[in-house]
C-alpha cells in the first residue's frame, strides 16, 4: 500500500512546465552534430518535476541541414526515463520519424544530440480517439504518460533520480 502511495505522488509531483520555464531552458538553435540547427520555439512542450527536473523538447526546423529527414524534435532529458521501451539517461537527444506500413503508426528513432549516435528505435501508435494535432506535446504523468507526435503516441516511464 505505501509504495502504491509513493509511486503516486512521484506521478502527482510531475506538472506541464510553463511557456517561460520552456523557453529558458530549451535553446533557440540546438547543437546536433556538428551544426546548430533552429527550434520552432511556439512547438516547445515539457514537464517538470518538484526539484526542477525537466523532461521538454521543441521541433527542429531542419530544411537545409544535413538532418532533414533524419530528425524533426529536440530532446532534453534531466531524469532517467524510458520512452517506448528505450531507456534514455539525462542529457540531449534528437528523434524522427518515419510512416510505418499502414499508416497506423511511426517509427520512431532516437539519437544522441552531440554525436549522431542511434540511442534505439521504438513505434508510435495512433492515439484512439484523438482528434487534435500536436507537433509535440509531453503530457505530464498523471494525465496520461505520453508523448504525442501529431496523432500518435509513445508511452513513457518515469525512472529513479
Amino acid at each position: 500500500m505505501l509504495l502504491s502511495q509513493l509511486a503516486q505522488a512521484q506521478k502527482a509531483a510531475w506538472r506541464q512546465a510553463t511557456d517561460a520555464e520552456l523557453a529558458s531552458l530549451l535553446p533557440t538553435r540546438a547543437q546536433v552534430e556538428k551544426e546548430h540547427i533552429e527550434t520552432e520555439m511556439r512547438t516547445a512542450s515539457g514537464i517538470v518535476n518538484g526539484r526542477g527536473h525537466f523532461i521538454a523538447g521543441v521541433v527542429l526546423l531542419t530544411a537545409g541541414y544535413s538532418a532533414e529527414g533524419k530528425y524533426s524534435h529536440y530532446l532534453i532529458v534531466q531524469t532517467p526515463v524510458r520512452v517506448g521501451g528505450i531507456a534514455l539517461k539525462p542529457g540531449e537527444y534528437v528523434f524522427g520519424w518515419t510512416r510505418a506500413q499502414g499508416g497506423d503508426a511511426l517509427n520512431m528513432h532516437f539519437y544522441e544530440a552531440a554525436t549522431g549516435a542511434q540511442v534505439g528505435s521504438t513505434v508510435a501508435h495512433r492515439i484512439a480517439g484523438s482528434s487534435r494535432v500536436e507537433s509535440l506535446h509531453i503530457w505530464p504523468p498523471a494525465d496520461k504518460a505520453l508523448i504525442q507526435i501529431g496523432r500518435f503516441g509513445i508511452p513513457y516511464e518515469l525512472g529513479e533520480e
